[in-house]
């Protein structure tokens, strides 16, 4: 009897605490950005779609669960919104509460650990984001969202959602032992959802800074017993100056005391790897860590597992970690112009989600109009483009209506709108394309593929201009004098932040530096926006315009000058989505043909290109050649 007691309290010193050193490799997995991507399908083509799809990544994360003896899996955010699935279940057939969201019956087959709430988890209010997390089996986190009392003393602050959890996990060391390791886990958000969903968070949330949420939380994980912390940020990773309240945090993150693994989101990049990560300051981009804290970033829309491989050393219950390896692990490759799937879809998630799959289908089918020529977005990032197009002759066709008979009824209306699917990040076959025909449901979502709200703003012809210049950051410096080949495009600036002005017609000086900087800060006194005109006459800079956008730029999104929600003079009762629906609905047959209302100033005779979709070819304008086929599947052109 004494022997069999003395076992058993060994036994329970093992799992409670090392009395010994001992070594362990734990393995934390990581999905990000999934953005209902559940599915390896396109709704906009109807097509299997290889490169996207929880249903292929779920095979990544059996290989990986099946390698490690020790494993957790998190998931980031940025999962409920996003494609025309997320739209069908929030808009379309309508989740009720107790029904459990499909993001949810796919995800509950792969036992997660636990979840991080990412921005776009709030497009579409909390009510839906509490009734869909309601089907979740597994517990979400994120610290830096309070609940707004309308107390201001940042010391009274009470979360909103659990901001940390510590779980125990039963590890297997080196040597078959076995122990109870204690892991902490906290989630973070751009603060800037409440400029993003302002309508839908204003009195009922504030949002905190990521770091110092983590300063007072991770010291507070740690006395409460965490052995280790692993930060989940839906954050990227920039290395300029830390301003406060920053969107990019992780940089910044892994400088916080007691992290011991990042697993971060929201850029759509991936680090390890991603050249954009190669010159920042304590930055490994081949081992993965970020001042010495391993990191991971696995892409976007199931386009890669994250993993990062912790070895532990405990002694009498002080876990370290002492190495690490990071890396993220693709579902498909590209060969030259071909895409290689590296894993098949596990089908167990595809029949998880096969009735509401099948729902999108036919929801997405409805036909709302026909179009005269083909709409597609190939050169909208080079010339006025068809699928930007639509979207302003939709916003200005709306607020012409509503304006009617209101105080604004007499001043003139401008519209924003901008390429949202013109490839970058998205790879090569992220374009619109649209054949001349039958215009369905998907294919106003293809051209818009945002829930936005429209809103519309009322600015001066200089705060017009402005927000031009801005918008021109997103191409290069172009040196007359060089005769090499220059690239027009600025990679790193994202496209839906090219605002293309319709109701005016101007120019756009590439030779000229940008007069803002990747932060929105002014940092020239040039312009590159020229011979800017209304209504045929040099625009008047200090006459009053209306300008229809979006909740997002409108609100602060960005960082456009002037559009920091204070001259928002229409709160739109309608989606831009909604609007493009049904314009063209009212116009029955339509001729999607750019005005050509902007273009580029002449820059000489500099051989400059640009690259684009292999599939842009025949229906590229007599403005353009082709030049290479590139090794990440696009096309490069040359300007004549």
């Amino acid at each position: 009897m004494k022997l069999s007691v003395l076992a058993t309290s060994v036994a329970g010193l093992v799992l409670t605490g090392t009395t010994l050193a001992a070594t362990v490799e734990l393995r934390v997995m990581e999905t990000t950005d999934i953005h209902m991507h559940l599915v390896d399908y396109d709704y906009y083509s109807d097509s299997t779609n290889v490169t996207v799809g929880l249903a292929r990544t779920a095979a990544l994360i059996n290989q990986a669960r099946a390698e490690a003896a020790n494993s957790v899996l998190v998931d980031n955010g940025d999962l409920i919104q996003g494609n025309p699935l997320g739209d069908y279940v929030a808009k379309g057939r309508v989740l009720r509460f107790g029904e459990t969201h499909p993001a949810y019956k796919a995800m509950n087959l792969l036992d997660y650990d636990v979840g991080n709430i990412g921005n776009h988890e709030f497009n579409y209010g909390l009510d839906f984001l509490n009734k869909a997390l309601h089907g979740a089996n597994f517990p979400y986190i994120v610290s830096n969202v309070v609940v707004d009392d309308g107390d201001d003393d940042p010391s009274n602050d009470q979360p909103y959602f659990q901001p940390y959890l510590i779980k125990d996990k039963t590890v297997t060391d080196a040597d078959g032992q076995l122990h109870r390791l204690r892991i902490g886990y906290i989630g973070f958000v751009p603060p800037q959802i409440m400029v993003w969903d302002k309508d839908n968070l204003t009195g009922l949330v504030k949002a905190t800074d990521i770091v110092e949420t983590a300063r007072r939380y991770v010291p507070e994980m740690k006395a409460k017993g965490a052995d280790i912390v692993v930060a989940i940020p839906h954050s990227g990773m920039v290395d300029s100056r830390r301003e406060g309240m920053d969107e990019h945090a992780t940089h910044y993150l892994a400088q916080v005391d007691g992290i011991d693994a990042i697993m971060f989101g929201h850029s759509h990049t991936v680090f390890p790897g991603d050249a954009v990560f190669d010159d920042m300051e304590g930055v490994d981009n081949e081992k993965g860590t970020v001042f010495g804290v391993p990191a991971v970033m696995p892409g976007f829309w199931g386009s890669h597992l994250g993993v990062v491989d912790l070895t532990l050393e405990g002694d009498n219950g002080d876990w370290r970690v002492v190495d690490s390896q990071t890396e993220a692990r693709p579902i498909f490759k590209r060969e030259g112009r071909e895409t290689v799937a590296l894993v098949e879809p596990v089908q167990e998630i595809l029949d998880a989600v096969a009735t509401e799959h099948q729902g999108t289908l036919d929801y997405m089918a409805q036909t709302v109009g026909e179009t005269t020529a083909n709409i597609n977005s190939y050169f909208a990032l080079v010339q006025d483009d068809p699928s930007i197009q639509i979207v302003n002759n939709a916003q200005t066709w709306y607020v012409e209506q509503i304006v009617r008979g209101t105080e604004f009824d007499d001043l003139p209306i401008l519209s924003a709108a901008a390429p949202f699917k013109a490839g970058g990040r998205g790879g090569a076959n992220y374009y619109t394309e649209v054949p001349a025909g039958d215009i369905a449901l998907k294919n106003v979502a293809d051209l818009y593929i945002y829930p936005n709200d429209l809103k519309v703003v009322k600015l001066t012809g200089a705060q017009v201009i402005e927000w031009l210049e801005r918008a021109a950051g997103q191409f290069n410096t172009i040196d007359p004098s060089v005769s090499e080949p220059q690239p027009l495009v600025n990679e790193s600036f994202p496209s839906y932040n090219f605002d293309v002005i319709d109701g005016l017609s101007y120019r756009i000086d590439v030779t000229v530096p940008p007069r803002y900087n990747s932060e929105g800060v002014q940092v020239s006194d040039q312009h590159r926006i020229t011979d800017v005109r209304y209504d045929g006459e040099p625009i008047d800079p200090e006459r009053d315009f209306l300008v229809a956008t979006n909740n997002y730029r409108a609100g602060g999104g960005g960082s456009f000058p002037a559009l920091d929600g204070s001259t928002i003079v229409i709160d739109a009762p309608d989606k831009n989505r909604d609007v493009i629906a049904n314009y063209l609905l009212s116009q029955g047959t339509f001729n999607p043909s750019a005005d050509g209302n902007w273009r580029f100033a002449d820059w000489g005779n500099s051989e400059v290109v640009f690259k684009t979709s292999p599939d842009a070819e025949r229906l590229a304008p007599d403005t353009v050649t082709v030049v290479r086929q590139m090794d990440d599947g696009f096309v490069q052109y040359r300007f004549r």
